[in-house]
């Protein structure tokens, strides 16, 4: 069982950045893959950010690739993302996820995790 805390949102100008963490509880968090998605109002869940349990490997939505960077620190049980050059359509709410058995090439669809954090809303002003 994996319990995940999302921190580090809020309000921001366009342009500017924003680093969120989420903080996960569990003896075996060094073995999940961990995510990003977000919500938009009115929106589907849509996949941000993913990052393998060794950090070996990354990946990204192309609509964030290139200003956004996912991280983790498996001695903290933290999991972060580096949001830069923000843009209004980046406003949403930010949920952290986790599973320990993602097949490859499948880390960005919703059913694959088990676990969710409660999110944390990121609201980019223009």
């Amino acid at each position: 069982q994996v319990q995940l805390v999302e921190s580090g949102g809020g309000l921001v100008q366009t342009g500017g950045s924003l680093r969120l963490s989420c903080a996960a509880s569990g003896r075996t968090f060094s073995r999940y893959t961990m995510a990003w998605f977000r919500q938009a109002p009115g929106k589907e869940r849509a996949f941000v950010a993913a990052i393998t349990w060794s950090g070996g490997s990354t990946y990204y939505a192309d609509s964030v690739k290139g200003r956004s960077t996912i991280s983790r620190d498996n001695a903290k049980n933290a999991v972060y993302l580096r949001m830069n050059s923000l843009k209004p359509e980046d406003t949403a709410v930010y949920y952290c996820a986790a599973d320990p058995a993602i097949v490859a090439g499948v880390h960005w669809r919703v059913d694959q995790y088990d676990y969710w954090g409660q999110g944390t809303q990121v609201t980019v002003s223009s």
